[in-house]
């Protein structure tokens, strides 16, 4: 008798934006000019949130910011979690 064995759900399943990894730092972005791409980002951080306890990890809400660029951007907010995230000017 064979055991099936299902793979495991990696960072990126269901993500629509784009992410950079590099060691233990993962930043995802994405166009968030229209409302759609707002909602968009939000979505993938609250799927990140979500995963990261499944995966036995934790996000340092504390180090997670949003950078905004260009000019006449509207500056979303987004949150991780119940946490605000907070603007950055620069990286």
């Amino acid at each position: 008798m064979s055991e099936r064995i299902g793979r495991a759900k990696t960072i990126e399943d269901g993500i629509e934006c784009t992410f950079s990894n590099f060691g233990d730092d993962t930043k995802p972005s994405g166009a968030a000019d229209i409302p759609e791409g707002r909602d968009a980002i939000q979505r993938d951080l609250d799927r990140l949130e979500e995963w990261a306890p499944v995966n036995l990890m934790k996000f340092n809400e504390a180090k997670c910011k949003v950078l905004h660029l260009g000019q006449g951007n509207p500056q979303y907010q987004n949150r991780m979690g119940d946490e605000w995230i907070e603007s950055s000017s620069g990286e």
